[in-house]
């Protein structure tokens, strides 16, 4: 489903903190050939293959991107719809079911930006796409820690969520983490023209200020065909059991890029490996070993480092990319002295942007 991207967007007066679905666009078409569908296949999802063959024989040939709206997001048999697709027991695995470590470095990267925003009172998480809920959890564990950073703004939680089944396992996650009882849940359609959402959240950051993070597996204009389906971790043909399987595509950063325009800034895109070291994932991994004595834990900590790191695994087919509002990197300046008329101003350096700029932890 385009694994795990992160935006966050914040007015002046209030913060959120996004993580939505991008899927890269494709103008392939489908036929009306449906000698891909074997009967095997229609024995296995019978559903939604009648619904395919109808909608296909009475408009004509589908795109890409509608056949993967269909197949994910039917509200009857939709693949999202349907399934728990997470974990070694479902079809993929994301950043935030591997390690906790991932949650805690956007934790503070939230934590960052809201600083260099002016430390706003009112702070909305708002995660679209929040899988188990681990990410929310492990972000909001980090808030928990840095109470006195945070200074007593109001933090609220947001799931924006397309699959019942999983919105269930959210609330059991975040039981007790500052979640309400009784949250409405707003469900969704995922979206596939991500480069639309991408220029809508530059409008409204160019407008209200503010930032957004983006992160997911993908490349800078160099790839073609990504289109492919996942199922019990492994490649699955795209037209084989619809509904069945996930269905994704890499998203293409030089054209959300441009996408973007020229009202907001933009940093990177920059590899996962690259972001997340520069956030300090290897002094975090360290801090958790040397606090941790079991054997097995302390194995998965380093095999979780490993696969978001390592680049021929997560570290390098993962992507950043940052877009900030231009006064974001504008130089503040400091009041000094006595009389109002009589005051000096010094003139300070902008906040590094975290994850872009190599923190000095030493």
């Amino acid at each position: 489903m385009g694994t795990i991207q992160k935006l966050f967007n914040f007015s002046r007066t209030s913060v959120s903190f996004f993580a939505l679905s991008l899927t890269a666009q494709r103008t392939w078409m489908l036929s009306r050939s449906c000698s891909s569908f074997s009967s095997e296949t229609q024995a296995v999802n019978p559903s939604m293959l009648r619904h395919l063959v109808s909608k296909i024989t009475a408009t004509g040939p589908i795109t890409v991107a509608e056949y993967m709206r269909e197949v994910l997001t039917n509200p009857v048999s939709g693949y999202y719809v349907k399934n728990d697709m997470l974990g070694a027991d479902g079809d993929f695995i994301t950043s935030p079911e591997i390690s906790q470590i991932f949650g805690e470095l956007l934790g503070i990267w939230c934590v960052s930006e809201w600083m260099a925003a002016g430390k706003p009172k009112t702070f909305q998480l708002v995660e679209l796409g929040p899988g188990r809920g681990s990410l929310t959890s492990d972000v909001l564990r980090v808030f928990g820690q840095l109470q006195s950073v945070l200074c007593g703004a109001s933090v609220s939680v947001h799931l924006v969520e397309v699959s019942p089944k999983l919105s269930q396992v959210q609330a059991h996650c975040l039981v007790g983490e500052n979640t309400q009882a009784d949250e409405q849940r707003q469900h969704v359609e995922v979206c596939a023209e991500g480069g639309v959402i991408v220029q809508k959240l530059a409008n409204r950051i160019s407008e209200d200020g503010g930032a957004a993070l983006i992160a997911d597996y993908g490349h800078s204009g160099t790839k073609t065909d990504t289109f492919r389906g996942f199922k019990g971790h492994k490649l699955h043909d795209v037209l084989e059991a619809p509904g069945r399987a996930d269905l994704t595509a890499d998203v293409d950063f030089n054209y959300l890029r441009k996408m973007a325009g020229d009202a907001v800034v933009c940093f990177g895109p920059i590899t996962q490996r690259a972001f997340l070291k520069n956030m300090g994932i290897d002094t975090r991994l360290q801090v958790l070993l040397k606090s941790c004595k079991d054997s097995s834990t302390r194995a998965q900590l380093v095999h979780g480092y490993s696969m978001l790191t390592e680049p021929e695994k997560m570290g390098h087919r993962f992507q950043f990319l940052s877009m900030l509002h231009p006064s974001r990197l504008s130089q503040p300046e400091e009041e000094k002295g006595g009389m109002a008329r009589t005051r000096k101003k010094k003139v300070l350096a902008p906040l590094p942007v975290a994850g872009f700029t190599e923190l000095g932890l030493n």
